[in-house]
């Protein structure tokens, strides 16, 4: 009976064995992603490491006849000297090598395996081919399509055996969409506003007035800034302070002017180019001056300029196409199709600027640089000049001194300028700035598309390049990121990485139909966003049900709506904004609000000539603007925002991580910004709230939360109310010290006890986990 049931689990093996391996494998979504990561470090695309002469990153090399065999033998895993390798006994053999990091799977050896049963079929890298508008879905449930996007997810849900969700409620729909376009809550008056509209069209005039707010451009500039790498000081060891605000507000306002985004990108990696620039399109090439720039004495200049220019191939090729490029700095790249040389073919667009590697100044801008006045500046420029030509003699001198002191408050902005005389680029060994070696000159990757027929190789024709239809990958990337905001991730999950070492897309197709549908339609931001925003699958309820917590966990599917903790800025706009803090004037100087005690004298270490001395907190209406104004330090990023995982902006970011620690709660709890909100938000509840506890009670949630609290959430906070009430009513002076926590004054004719309960109960609703989530 034992021998029959071994026999009998032996077939059942053999039959599971051949069923799997029916399945279609693709080189794309299942072995390419394997092989990057376990293989072509040794066996890719880097020449300079390649183990054995074996190349396994292209096909007529891996399946080339060998003195020892075929690595690859297409149909036939059984002969192929791959699948020995990999599945050999003694660990001396086996591949990868026993003391190789990356070890293969028993379910990545098995798909390997069936690949080459079914052909070994290779495919040139999905990133890498330009999109194409694919049909649209045909969907058996068309009356939950509102738009095509949701054709191409609920074609993906009925593969899967699951059904969508039903819409999320209006409260907190409009919720959702007000952090999603603006990066803050929506207030009563909007809510009850749509709550009220029974309009056919009723959301797609939220989501009209959303994206018109001068709001959007603020909270899409702040994603800018960290891809961007800005920040208010030159980094390094000193950190001395620099003005490049200007470009920030150039970023905000190209937002809010909806600018579309090939335009986007030419006037921030080549505006100085175009033919006579504007004012704006100068100011837009600070997008790569962002970069941290030294000043400390007995540096080399030569390897510090030549760090910023490699800090710029960096960043546009993250921000623009999703790959990491840096890797071919040193050696031809190890996963993606770059050689060394063309690293430094890419190079050389950026290695045209007149600068130095050492910025001997204490404080300001490292050149070069432009003057560049605010349109409330150039406003007055021509208000004074103007008043000159009707005066003369001494009130004409007055007034010229008038004039030249004005000016004086112009501020500067760093800027793209390439020198006269073209600067020679080297390729440089091992990426060291004292060996060059043979000279090159500007191009693109041969992997991609040639530049356009008549660029010009410098960073306009690179522009030209980037925003070309043939791109694969300019288009597929800002798509992606806006999917990102949206969800809370990327239709491709590694949004920083479209080459091999990134993920497969959850929707390739869809993708795809994005990509041509934003670039044809005139790489319009806001009409993407809009078409997001209006689908089924974006309205959908994010609660989940067990099974779909089992199916698919990370909601990559979406068969639900998204859910994710806010980002550090809009935690804190959002504590100001319903508390009816927040100082809501665009653009000007950053400001310095609220931070720790002692912030910077670490890093200070008595060099206060360099570090511009310690934190020196604002005054007045400063310490409620938005967060993007917010001055950051490199080297001591604010905080309270650095805890809820913003970067610290010396490098690129793309991606921001997301963490759950205690010292988050700490600061929800204790910091002062969300102290002092809390006791404003609590005097309008007990102004504006109604004559009862429980209207004043339910006004905070709501405010807080877009929606009116049920009755056991409502018990819970009459509960704590009666509690702290009683609590400071015995301890007067605690009452006190709560309610006097912040620069602004609380209102003397409300009773202090009162006062501090009522605050306790608003930063409790501050803290619940609906409050921090969206």
């Amino acid at each position: 009976m034992i021998k029959h049931s071994r026999l009998l689990l032996f077939v059942l093996c053999l039959l599971s064995t051949s069923v799997t391996a029916s399945d279609s494998v693709s080189f794309n979504r299942d072995i390419r992603p394997i092989l990057s990561d376990k293989c072509f470090q040794c066996h890719g695309p880097d020449e300079n490491t390649r183990e054995a002469d074996l190349r396994l990153d292209v096909r007529k090399e891996a399946v080339a006849l060998r003195d020892s065999g075929q690595a690859i033998s297409p149909g036939q895993p059984a002969v192929s000297e791959l699948i020995k390798r990999i599945n050999h006994d003694d660990p001396d053999t086996r591949m990868p090598p026993a003391d190789f990091e990356r070890t293969l799977t028993p379910e990545q050896r098995r798909l390997i395996e069936n690949w080459i049963a079914q052909g070994a079929v290779y495919e040139q890298h999905w990133a890498l081919i330009t999109p194409q508008r694919p049909a649209l879905p045909v969907v058996s449930n068309k009356d939950w399509s509102l738009n095509a996007i949701d054709n191409f997810i609920l074609r993906k849900l009925q593969n899967e055996g699951l059904q969508p969700s039903p819409p999320a409620s209006r409260e907190r729909l409009i919720r959702r969409l007000s952090f999603d376009l603006t990066g803050l809550p929506p207030t009563l008056e909007s809510v009850d506003a749509f709550l009220a509209d029974d309009s056919p069209n009723a959301v797609e005039k939220v989501i009209d007035r959303l994206l018109a707010s001068e709001s959007y451009g603020e909270h899409m500039a702040t994603s800018w800034l960290d891809a961007a790498r800005y920040a208010d000081t030159n980094g390094y060891n000193n950190d001395t302070q620099r003005y490049n605000w200007r470009w920030r507000d150039w970023v905000i306002q190209a937002f809010n002017r909806n600018l579309p985004f090939d335009q986007f990108v030419t006037e921030q990696l080549a505006g100085d180019l175009l033919p006579e620039p504007s004012l704006d399109q100068q100011l837009a090439t600070g997008f790569n001056r962002n970069h941290s720039v030294t000043s400390e004495g007995g540096i080399i200049d030569e390897e510090y300029r030549l760090e910023y220019v490699a800090d710029r191939v960096h960043t546009t090729s993250m921000v623009f196409m999703a790959l990491s490029m840096q890797c071919a700095r040193c050696h031809d790249h190890k996963f993606d199709p770059i050689s060394q040389k063309e690293y430094y073919e890419f190079f050389a667009f950026f290695n045209q600027v007149p600068e130095t590697g050492y910025h001997k100044e204490l404080t300001g801008n490292p050149n070069p640089v432009i003057p560049a006045p605010t349109p409330q500046q150039n406003s007055e420029i021509d208000r004074l000049t103007l008043e000159l030509k009707s005066l003369e003699g001494e009130a004409l001198n007055q007034k010229q001194l008038a004039l030249e002191e004005f000016q004086k408050l112009i501020p500067t902005a760093m800027v793209m300028r390439d020198q006269a005389a073209a600067r020679e680029t080297f390729m440089l060994e091992r990426g060291d700035y004292d060996k060059p070696g043979a000279k090159v000159e500007p191009n693109v990757p041969a992997a991609f598309p040639p530049l356009p027929e008549g660029a010009p190789r410098n960073r306009l024709g690179l522009a030209q390049w980037l925003t070309s239809r043939e791109h694969p990958l300019t288009a597929r990337v800002m798509v992606n990121r806006l999917w990102y905001q949206m969800y809370g991730q990327g239709i491709v999950e590694t949004v920083e990485d479209f080459g091999s070492q990134g993920a497969w897309p959850s929707h390739p197709e869809l993708l795809d139909w994005l990509a041509v549908e934003f670039a044809e339609g005139g790489w319009d931001i806001k009409k993407l966003l809009k078409q997001i925003a209006m689908s089924a699958t974006y309205q959908q309820s994010p609660r989940t049900t067990a099974e779909l917590l089992h199916r698919d966990p990370q909601n990559r599917l979406l068969a639900r709506g998204p859910r994710f903790r806010l980002t550090a800025e809009m935690l804190r706009d959002q504590a100001l904004s319903v508390s009816g803090l927040l100082h809501t004037h665009i653009g000007g100087p950053s400001v310095k609000p609220y931070q720790p005690s002692g912030l910077w004298e670490e890093i200070i270490v008595g060099a206060e000539a360099y570090s511009g001395g310690g934190y020196k907190q604002g005054e007045g209406t400063d310490l409620y603007r938005r967060s993007v104004y917010t001055y950051w330090k490199r080297t001591c990023p604010p905080p309270a925002l650095n805890l809820f995982d913003a970067p610290e902006r010396e490098f690129c970011t793309v991606r921001r991580s997301r963490t759950n620690t205690p010292l988050q709660a700490l600061v929800l709890l204790n910091d002062p910004t969300f102290v002092e909100a809390a006791r404003v938000l609590a005097e309008r509840a007990m102004k504006e709230g109604g004559d009862t506890l429980e209207s004043r009670a339910a006004f905070a949630f709501r405010r807080v939360t877009s929606r009116a609290p049920a009755a056991q959430e409502l018990e819970v906070l009459l509960r704590v109310y009666r509690d702290q009430q009683a609590r400071f009513a015995a301890a007067p002076a605690q009452a006190s010290e709560l309610i006097t926590i912040g620069e602004s004054t609380p209102d003397p004719a409300l009773p202090a006890t009162d006062l501090a309960a009522w605050t306790t109960i608003a930063s409790m609703i501050l803290n619940l986990d609906e409050a921090i989530n969206r």
